[in-house]
């Protein structure tokens, strides 16, 4: 039987769902982004220290695995410069419930976790309520496809 909540749940998946099915025809750059900015111009050291997603500046920037990490603050730029694997997101920026699932799709600055010290992108906030439901288990699954989703 199809519940209303079964359906939207697989409707919100099915746009994820199509990203990971694309077959790749070149390899994936390590980290998602635009332009050659990563995560979407956000700052991560501000999901950890304000616990919000805050739009970076092009005064504070920082290179990041061949992309650019754009910071609100020198004191955010200085603090990632000193401990980049702390406040990197995992998985190069990409969602994690993606690699979680053996692919890779596109994110959003409000979907996003810090669980156990480490910051988690999602394509949007309707993925992130799908990724919280097992965040444990999704990260191990990530974890055993990260590099090789990249292929």
């Amino acid at each position: 039987m199809l519940t209303r909540r079964s359906f939207l749940a697989a409707t919100a998946v099915a746009p994820v769902a199509g990203l990971i099915a694309t077959p790749a025809l070149a390899a994936k750059p390590p980290v998602y982004a635009n332009d050659g900015i990563a995560i979407n111009g956000y700052d991560p050291v501000a999901y950890f220290t304000m616990s919000k997603p805050v739009e970076g500046s092009m005064d504070y920037v920082s290179d990041w695995e061949g992309a650019k990490l754009l910071f609100s603050s020198a004191e955010n730029k200085a603090m990632f410069d000193a401990d980049p694997d702390k406040f990197a997101p995992k998985y190069g920026g990409y969602c994690a419930y993606a690699v979680s699932k053996g692919g890779t799709a596109t994110t959003s600055p409000d979907a996003w976790t810090v669980h156990e010290g480490r910051l988690y992108l999602n394509f949007n906030t309707t993925v992130r309520g799908i990724w919280s439901q097992d965040i444990p288990g999704n990260v191990a699954k990530a974890d055993a496809n990260w590099p090789a989703v990249l292929a």
